[in-house]
């Protein structure tokens, strides 16, 4: 009976824990994956592939975009847009995860003018926004036409404005959304220089937190947990590092940093630290402890000039690994700061208006996917000894703004014209 008893306990214990990876390894319900850090225990993706070897298949989109896939089950999800004579059009877009067909696509339209398609807006368009999704309903983002919610059959169940301001630049729209137990929280930096959080059922606004300084802000927020009962949004924004209450929207923390400008990447943690990337004109990194009340300005750990302007870090370890716009390689020991590698990554371009590179590194086991906007995707040994495994190309003129996703043993890769499944054949 006593040996029964242990038996059981171990069940106990050990059950949730496998449900859970299961769940994981199946599903990539957001931007960057479960909880937003870029991470999956997949053992089965490839290392090489091209327009045959290891292409599982490939899927013509309706529209273009840079949004991420989102994975749930069977089932992807992705927007996409078009730009016509009748205006813009918006839609997200449900795949079939196995055969690579469309199963449906269901449209919205702006009730104001959006900003035009010119200057560094047509760099990625009117869909940047990945979706979210809790298995149950599907939440996209679409600026100026809003927070929209869908069944997982395309049906809109409710659609909710954010705002529809302009900043100054009018590049439009980057940030994704991401799910807090029954709330949706958007990043509506653009549209009304606020943080929101709105009730998963039906839209209605729960919270609102403004702020100017988030005009420049196109982070896509982080749930941080600050210790096993509370949870923190961490956003960052020109100079300041914010941790929002998210039962009601108010200030927990501040910190300032020297990181000034446009703040694009998503936050990545280890334990208590946070590392914040970005800035403009020049690029910086922090590393912040996130233990206290008011101001943590004194938590910052460190402070470098190796950074990233848009691509976000992933953490494995002890370290910190980043591919940065102009196509640099970055490891760095997460408690210091310090760089163990930098390498430049074989492109033919490193610079000027279109930086090669938007999306954000992957960790998948122990390997590291970086996909370049025009040049391929590389796979990286995730050490802190660099090594290139190897370099994949498709046939596809596009830009690969999107940051990839990983279900079951595939990997899902987004042009602004198609979407890619790669996987070892059976």
């Amino acid at each position: 009976m006593a040996t029964n008893r242990i038996l059981l306990s171990l069940i106990t214990l050990i059950l949730p824990l496998v449900i859970a990876n299961s769940s994981n390894a199946q599903n990539w319900p957001q931007f960057r994956g479960p909880g937003g850090n870029a991470f999956s225990s997949d053992m089965n993706i490839p290392s090489t592939w091209d327009d045959s070897k290891n292409m599982l298949w490939k899927c013509d989109l309706p529209g273009k975009g840079a949004s991420s896939p989102i994975v749930w089950k069977n089932n992807i999800f992705v927007t996409c847009f078009t730009n016509s004579a009748s205006g813009i059009e918006r839609s997200l877009v449900c795949i079939d995860k196995n055969s690579g067909k469309v199963l449906w696509k269901s449209s919205v339209k702006a009730d104001v003018q959006d900003d035009p398609y010119s200057g560094y807006l047509t760099q990625h368009g009117y869909a940047s926004s990945t979706p979210a999704t809790d298995g149950e309903s599907i939440f996209a983002f679409f600026g100026k036409a809003g927070v929209v919610a869908f069944d997982f059959s395309g049906k809109e169940l409710w659609k909710t404005s954010v705002g529809v301001q302009s900043g100054n630049r009018r590049w439009g729209s980057a940030s994704s959304l991401i799910l807090h137990k029954d709330l949706v929280i958007v990043n509506a930096s653009e549209e009304s220089r606020a943080i929101i959080g709105l009730n998963k059922k039906t839209g209605a606004e729960v919270w609102k937190a403004p702020g100017d300084k988030l005009e420049l802000s196109y982070t896509t927020p982080f749930v941080f947990n600050a210790s096993p009962e509370k949870q923190l949004i961490i956003v960052p924004v020109p100079n300041e590092i914010w941790a929002i209450n998210p039962e009601n929207g108010k200030l927990a923390w501040f910190a300032e940093t020297s990181l000034n400008g446009n703040i694009s990447p998503t936050i990545a943690a280890k334990d208590n630290l946070l590392f914040c990337f970005g800035g403009f004109p020049q690029t910086k990194s922090v590393a912040l402890k996130a233990e206290g009340k008011g101001d943590l300005s004194k938590n910052i750990v460190w402070t470098s000039t190796d950074s990233s302007y848009v691509p976000s870090p992933v953490v494995k370890g002890e370290h910190l690994y980043w591919i940065n716009d102009r196509g640099l390689a970055y490891c760095a020991e997460a408690a210091t700061g310090k760089i163990i590698y930098k390498e430049r990554l074989p492109l033919k371009s490193s610079g000027g208006a279109a930086r090669p590179v938007y999306a954000s590194m992957i960790l998948v086991h122990d390997k590291l996917i970086a996909v370049t906007r025009q040049e391929g995707t590389f796979v990286l040994d995730a050490s802190p000894n660099f090594k290139l495994i190897s370099h994949n190309k498709i046939s596809d003129e596009g830009d690969f703004n999107a940051s990839p996703a990983i279900s079951e043993g595939k990997l899902f890769l987004r042009s602004d014209k198609c979407l890619y499944c790669i996987s070892n054949p059976k």
